[in-house]
């Protein structure tokens, strides 16, 4: 029987956001748990922060990987734990028009970043694909 197709709703957050690699077994800084929306993830190998742009240091800022400013769209939801196919619905039209994502799963929902140069590219796959765009506040 094949997949039924699968569409969402999302909503870009207004803020540019950033990824920041720290040494294992840093101490979370202060700066990272501000923000309406972050992500810290510790491992043997790294602890990877996401946060809003405009606070992480100056030093930080200079990173690769902290250079390039993200968006973060929103998927809404909550969805059951038992629900199949939500980030194949989402990635895989994102990946088809050579959008790059990260995405960070939570209890409630998904988020996906792409760059900011990808942002109209990536609304525009989501939106071929089926899925609701809802416009928030943006920023320049």
């Amino acid at each position: 029987m094949p997949a039924t197709k699968r569409t969402f709703a999302l909503s870009v957050l207004p803020k540019f956001f950033a990824v920041c690699k720290l040494a294992a077994g840093s101490a979370v800084p202060e700066w990272a748990t501000r923000g309406e929306f972050f992500s810290i993830t510790s491992t043997n190998e790294e602890l990877s922060i996401i946060a809003e742009k405009e606070l992480i240091p100056e030093d930080l800022r200079e990173e690769a990987s902290a250079k390039a400013a993200w968006r973060v769209l929103k998927v809404h939801g909550p969805f059951e734990w038992s629900a199949v196919g939500v980030l194949a619905a989402l990635v895989s039209p994102l990946a088809e028009a050579g959008v790059s994502v990260f995405t960070i799963s939570t209890f409630d929902t998904d988020y996906l970043l792409v760059r900011r140069e990808q942002l109209q590219a990536a609304e525009a796959a989501l939106r071929r694909a089926g899925h609701k765009i809802h416009e928030l506040e943006t920023v320049t």
